[in-house]
């Protein structure tokens, strides 16, 4: 048996048809797993630049409203539409996600 250098995962969506969910049963499951593993991810990012953002503003004290701005703005990017239960309410409750340059 012979192992492999690296591992690689298939990041991909499923393929899912969305108009007959029970069409095949495996393909929802794995779409579903998808998702949640995708919401997984924003959440930890969220929770990661939160803590940066505390850092920041231990470290700068003061000036932590100028030093610290584009943290703030990455935690609000992060935050925005995350959570469980926000996909079906509309984009204007939650806002919907920027994509920055």
């Amino acid at each position: 048996m012979v192992r492999k250098a690296k591992v690689e995962f298939d990041e991909s969506p499923p393929d899912f048809d969305p108009n007959n969910p029970y069409g095949d049963p495996v393909a929802m499951l794995e779409y579903r797993e998808y998702l949640v593993r995708e919401k997984f991810i924003q959440i930890e990012t969220a929770k990661i630049i939160r803590e940066r953002l505390r850092w920041c503003y231990r470290i700068e004290g003061v000036n932590h409203l100028q030093k610290c701005r584009h943290l703030v703005q990455q935690y609000l990017d992060a935050t925005r539409g995350v959570g469980w239960g926000k996909d079906s309410r509309p984009h204007e409750l939650h806002g919907p996600k920027k994509d920055s340059d």
